[in-house]
C-alpha cells in the first residue's frame, strides 16, 4: 500500500510511460493478464447464452400479505443490453488517465513480454467462421429456428448494423492502437465484434437445440479478440467493448426482424432480390434490390 509508484521500463519495446503501484507479492504474471481478457470475454459469452439468471417474481400470495411495494426486478432483455452496454462504456473511459487504463497497459505490457515474437493473421479468418458455420449446417439440411432466406437476410442486417456501430465508435473515441501510435482507430475491435456477431447468430439459429455449437461458436469468437490482443494490434478494452458491439447488433436484429416482416405490406417479399457481391480484398456482400 506504501510502496513508491515507479515506471514500466523495457529496452526491447517502445511502451508508453504510465505509472501503477508495483507490489512484488501481488504483481500479476503473464498468464493472469492472458486469463483476464478470456474471462471479460466469457463473461459476456455466458450472458449471451442466458447464464446471468434472473431472479424470480415473487409469489403472489406472498404479495399480497406485504405492505411494500412491488420491487422492479431486472428482465432478460434489460441484462442482455445493460451488460454489453457497460462494457462499452468501461472501455470507452479507458481513453484517460485512470484505473481502465491503467490496466489494459500493464496487460499489454505483460502480453508483449510473454508472446514477443507472436504473429499471425488466422484472426483474419477465425471472424467468419461461425457464420460460415451456420450457412454450412444449414446447406447440410440441419434445421434451425429460422429459414435460409430469414436467416441470410438477418445476417446482412447484423452485418449492416455491426459495421456502422463500430465504424461511429472508431470515429468517436479515437483511440490509438498499440503498435501505430498515429494510428487513431483501435476502439473497438472490428474483428471481434464480426466474431461475436457471427457467434450470436449461430447461438441463436441452433444454439437452443445443440448448445455445443454455442460453444464452439463463442470459443471461437473469443479466440479472435485474444489474437487481437497477442498480436498487439488491440488493447483489452477493445476487444471487450468490440464483443459487446457484435452481440447487441446480432440480438437487436434477431428480436427486431419478426416485428419489421409483420409491418411489411402484404407479397413484399415476392418483390425482393437479395444478391451476393463481392469485392476486391476478398470482401463479401449482398445487395437487396426490390420491385415497386
Amino acid at each position: 500500500m506504501g510502496e513508491p509508484r515507479r515506471k514500466w521500463q523495457t529496452n526491447s519495446l517502445a511502451f508508453p510511460p504510465y505509472y501503477v503501484v508495483l507490489n512484488p507479492q501481488l504483481m500479476p504474471s503473464f498468464l493472469k493478464s492472458i486469463v483476464g481478457i478470456g474471462l471479460l470475454l466469457s463473461a459476456i459469452t455466458a450472458h449471451a447464452q442466458g447464464v446471468i439468471a434472473v431472479l424470480p417474481v415473487a409469489d403472489s400470495v406472498l404479495a399480497s400479505q406485504t405492505s411494500s411495494p412491488p420491487r422492479l426486478r431486472p428482465t432478460a432483455t434489460t441484462w442482455r443490453v445493460a451488460v454489453p452496454v457497460a462494457l462499452i462504456g468501461l472501455g470507452y473511459i479507458g481513453r484517460n488517465e485512470n484505473f481502465v487504463d491503467e490496466a489494459k497497459e500493464a496487460i499489454q505490457y505483460e502480453t508483449r513480454e510473454a508472446f514477443p515474437q507472436f504473429h499471425s493473421h488466422l484472426d483474419a479468418y477465425t471472424r467468419h467462421a461461425p457464420i460460415v458455420a451456420a450457412f454450412a449446417l444449414q446447406a447440410a439440411g440441419l434445421r434451425g429456428e429460422r429459414g435460409v432466406v430469414p436467416f441470410t437476410l438477418i445476417y446482412g442486417l447484423s452485418h449492416v448494423v455491426n459495421s456502422t456501430l463500430t465504424s461511429g465508435l472508431k470515429y468517436l473515441v479515437q483511440e490509438r492502437r498499440p503498435d501505430v501510435a498515429a494510428d487513431f482507430s483501435s476502439f473497438p475491435s472490428a474483428h471481434t465484434s464480426e466474431a461475436f456477431m457471427a457467434a450470436t447468430l449461430l447461438h441463436e439459429q441452433f444454439g437452443h437445440a445443440h448448445p455445443w455449437l454455442s460453444v464452439a461458436g463463442y470459443s471461437v469468437a473469443v479466440a479472435t479478440g485474444t489474437m487481437r490482443v497477442l498480436n498487439d494490434r488491440h488493447w483489452a478494452s477493445d476487444v471487450v467493448a468490440g464483443a459487446a458491439v457484435g452481440f447487441l447488433s446480432a440480438e437487436t436484429v434477431w428480436r427486431l426482424y419478426p416485428v419489421l416482416v409483420r409491418r411489411l405490406p402484404r407479397h413484399f417479399g415476392q418483390k425482393m432480390l437479395l444478391i451476393p457481391t463481392y469485392a476486391s480484398g476478398g470482401t463479401v456482400g449482398a445487395a437487396l434490390a426490390v420491385h415497386l
